[in-house]
């Protein structure tokens, strides 16, 4: 039996309806005050978000209004901004960043989903604690290690195994790519598929369905959206990622036409010459509209994903 709640107990000489009114503007008070911080926590990002984009945009916008050719840039296939007369076309730095994705995600999708898959719905007891943890460490590698790696270790293996001459390449970068991003999206999937509720493996199974049947026809499905959301994650890794790019993909400013092929990306290629570039130069300019350029990528990426997500979501 519970004990019925006490009246606030007034001050000296305060009446009692007094002392009731001042606990309620005191909660009325906290409630709209942790509003404020919840509200100020979740438009923060935004905020962020914009000022980030801001900064950049103020950083090139004298070199986007005056001196920018948008079919140059998108179309170009020369980036030499230090010649006479310069070359900005950024059409190779695209190129190679959507070579290495491409090769990155096609590693680390199957890698990622098995490992969730394995983990989630198949192992128990301490080997899920145990791969779980060597999962999350190979998360927390710095990237310049992984670039390590692709310099010393991938490279004589593609050179020998291939029969190439070039170690550092887009098939070197893609894998390294694809190594970095699988321990974060096969975290992500994992909560994905763990959402799922046990009611539809359980209802499957009483139907005679084996563990795999459970697993393909019944929980990817449900955890479609998640498992959505994994693999944009992965791409966003990917196309963000700079320092392992620029040691393992061996940065040469040309459209790759196979995996063999050296590639610079959009990101190597601002960290590798922002340094060198004159401040308020059109070189230095240039290379902040890259990063505008790289920003509207991931943003439409991110875009298409969620709309994507939301599509299957109200078709569910």
């Amino acid at each position: 039996m519970t004990t019925a709640q006490q009246p606030p107990t007034p001050h000296r000489g305060q009446p009692a309806w007094a002392a009731a009114l001042d606990t309620r503007d005191r909660a009325w008070w906290n409630d709209l005050a942790m509003r404020g911080v919840v509200l100020a926590g979740g438009m923060s990002a935004v905020l962020f978000i914009v000022a980030i984009f801001g900064f950049i945009a103020s950083q090139g916008f004298e070199f986007i209004v005056n001196r920018l050719d948008l079919g140059e840039l998108l179309l170009g296939v020369r980036w030499e901004p230090t010649v006479e007369p310069p070359q900005y076309g950024a059409l190779p730095l695209i190129a190679g960043t959507g070579w290495i994705t491409a090769v990155a995600m096609a590693i680390a999708v199957p890698l990622a989903f098995g490992a969730a898959i394995y983990v989630g719905e198949f192992a128990r007891g301490k080997q899920r604690e145990w791969l779980k943890i060597g999962i999350e460490l190979l998360a927390a590698i710095p990237s310049v290690v992984w670039g390590v790696i692709g310099l010393h270790v991938m490279k004589p293996i593609i050179q020998e195994l291939f029969g190439v001459q070039v170690g550092l390449n887009v098939l070197n970068a893609g894998i390294i790519l694809g190594l970095m991003a699988a321990p974060i999206m096969a975290t992500i999937a994992e909560d994905a598929l763990k959402a799922v509720p046990d009611s539809y493996r359980e209802a499957a199974e009483a139907l005679g369905a084996t563990k795999w049947q459970v697993v393909w026809k019944v929980v990817l499905p449900h955890a479609r959206p998640g498992l959505s959301a994994a693999v944009l994650l992965g791409i966003g890794r990917a196309f963000g990622e700079t320092i392992a790019v620029l040691m393992a993909s061996g940065h040469r400013l040309m459209i790759p036409e196979s995996i063999f092929d050296s590639a610079a990306t959009l990101t190597a290629t601002i960290a590798a010459e922002l340094g060198e570039a004159a401040v308020g130069g059109d070189h230095y300019q240039v290379l902040f509209v890259l990063g505008m350029l790289l920003f509207l990528i991931t943003f439409a990426i991110n875009l298409t994903a969620d709309w994507i997500v939301r599509g299957r979501r109200s078709k569910a």
